[in-house]
């Protein structure tokens, strides 16, 4: 079997850097466009019946006004006391306010490039366990990315174990995760058959798998015909 061509520094690196810039792009975009998309997402990932059960109580019903108010705010690009309200959320919110405080929080963090404030928020997320578990995974994963420079491969590798399964939601971005920790170890063959298995997964989303067969190719793996043909 031909040996899989030299990968370099640079182009580990530029992987790296896509990678994370496709990831976070949910959350480096002016407030308007990832407000609508963040509850959808949130909304779905948790269920839906979460937010809904907790709205029958008083005081929820109170704390998702408190939070509609927020996001009222930020669409208007008035911030005013925004964080103070969501760091209040975040404390004493039921659960999917509470984890929606805390990733609004972060995003602000961000469009504020103050990435350590929102790893910190993240990191709150990943570690509640009385959180959804989707919350948590997803928090772990924008965490990581986040930190990505200053963890050790076997770090991220560990961490994302749990998550860069196929069948698992979030395989996808936790996968290429791993597969550029295993790039920055030297282990391209490990990294290549994770690419092509993220390529060949149709719960990927296209993107995703679009990227994977590239990286994958680069790296000797075949994986062309893993994605559909373009609609006619």
């Amino acid at each position: 079997m031909a040996q899989p061509p030299d990968i370099s520094e640079t182009f580990v690196r530029e992987v790296e850097e896509n990678l994370r810039r496709d990831q976070l792009r949910d959350f480096s975009k002016k407030y308007g466009g990832w407000i609508a998309a963040f509850v959808i997402l949130f909304l779905a990932a948790s269920g839906g019946w979460i937010y809904w059960q907790q709205l029958q109580q008083k005081r929820s019903e109170q704390q998702v006004e408190q939070l509609a108010e927020v996001y009222k705010s930020i669409a208007s690009n008035n911030l005013n006391g925004v964080p103070e309200k969501l760091d209040e959320l975040a404390k004493n919110g039921k659960k999917a306010v509470r984890a929606s405080a805390l990733f609004t929080r972060a995003a602000i963090a961000l469009d504020r490039n103050d990435p350590n404030l929102a790893i910190a928020k993240f990191r709150e997320a990943a570690g509640d366990s009385s959180l959804p578990r989707p919350y948590r995974d997803i928090a772990l994963i924008r965490q990581t990315t986040l930190e990505f420079d200053q963890l050790q491969p076997q770090d991220v590798i560990a961490r994302m174990e749990p998550l860069a399964k196929p069948g698992n939601p979030w395989f996808g971005s936790a996968g290429e995760l791993t597969a550029v920790a295993l790039l920055k170890q030297g282990k391209k063959d490990e990294a290549g058959r994770l690419y092509g298995a993220i390529a060949k997964d149709p719960s990927v989303p296209d993107q995703i798998r679009a990227r994977a067969v590239q990286v994958a190719s680069s790296l000797g793996v075949d994986a062309s015909n893993a994605l559909p043909a373009p609609a006619q």
